[in-house]
């Protein structure tokens, strides 16, 4: 749990009392590999951080899996726009790793918005963050190629080569395992 508040801390600093106030409303949740975290059609009800470990965002498409993000150790993991708006998500979040996670119920978090002199940094920093992710990733979509994505995904997370099957990352930078196969051989 401390990891949280260290995560934070890089920029706001958090009073005990406002700690201890948002730290008594989480919750530890430690999933499986390939365990799902939330079910399309469910609305999510939590804001989690992941300790440690890997998850995937993906929809069902045409009998096809389609991956269009992931989140690591040290950052956040939601169906935030169901989380927000309290309608169902139209996709799923799967732990690829052993993943744990400390969570905050919706209810809760806006009770820490409300008690607390930090809450409100709290969750714009948490909302800030998932919002640069899912903007990074439509700019990488539009201006970058399908190797160049890969060279950053692989840059950014080296990990992900040993932890992440190759399938979920060629759905995710948007083309086949085959055209991912050999983009490899020719960067290698």
């Amino acid at each position: 749990m401390e990891v949280i508040r260290q995560y934070f801390e890089q920029t706001v600093t958090i009073s005990e009392e406002d700690w201890q106030f948002f730290a008594s409303r989480l919750i530890e949740q430690e999933l499986s590999k390939n365990e799902l975290l939330l079910v399309a059609g469910q609305t999510e009800n939590y804001l989690s951080f992941i300790e440690h470990g890997i998850t995937r965002y993906y929809i069902e498409k045409e009998e096809q899996e389609r991956t269009f993000a992931f989140s690591f150790k040290h950052s956040f993991v939601s169906a935030y726009n169901s989380f927000l708006t309290r309608t169902p998500s139209g996709y799923n979040i799967q732990a690829l790793t052993k993943t744990k996670l400390w969570r905050i119920r919706h209810s809760d978090l806006q009770t820490v918005y409300r008690e607390t002199s930090v809450g409100n940094t709290i969750g714009r920093h948490a909302g800030e963050a998932l919002f640069l992710k899912k903007s990074e990733r439509e700019l990488a979509l539009l201006n970058e190629t399908a190797e160049q994505r890969y060279l950053n995904l692989f840059t950014e997370q080296p990990q992900l080569i040993k932890e992440i099957p190759l399938k979920y990352i060629a759905s995710y930078i948007g083309i086949t395992p085959q055209a991912l196969s050999r983009i490899r051989k020719r960067i290698s």
